[in-house]
């Protein structure tokens, strides 16, 4: 059995309308040091979302978590922060924001298989 390493994780949630602190879990990030991963996944039940809120911007939520994505990935595509190494990078993600996409506080866990952990918050904590 592989070693087992410890990693972070936070829960990304679409919050349409900040003053009434509803929110839907749209997806999960990932980061761990000793297996070079920050990734995220993004599953946003719209219909959920759309029932907080009728009149909400589908086009411009989907922009924002594709963004999340790009930010991991790192890179020229990422602007200014994908020069930053992926633990400044989930740190940056994860901060608090009093914005429409916001980040649940940060958990740790322990595994050998990050895109299984990966598949199982997303199930666990989003579908």
């Amino acid at each position: 059995m592989p070693a087992q390493s410890s990693y972070d994780y936070a829960v990304i949630r679409v919050v349409p309308r900040v003053e009434r602190q509803e929110f839907v879990n749209a997806g999960v990030i990932v980061w761990c040091r000793e297996h070079d991963v920050l990734e995220a996944r993004i599953a946003l039940d719209e219909a959920r979302l759309q029932a907080l809120d009728p009149g909400i911007d589908l086009d411009a939520v989907r922009r924002h978590l594709q963004s999340i994505e790009v930010v991991c990935r790192g890179g020229a595509a990422a602007g200014q922060l994908g020069g930053l190494s992926k633990r400044e990078r989930f740190d940056w993600l994860v901060a608090p924001r009093s914005t429409m996409i916001q980040m649940s506080a940060v958990h740790s866990g322990r595994g050998s298989d990050m895109g299984a952990i990966l598949e199982h918050l997303l199930q666990k904590m989003v579908r």
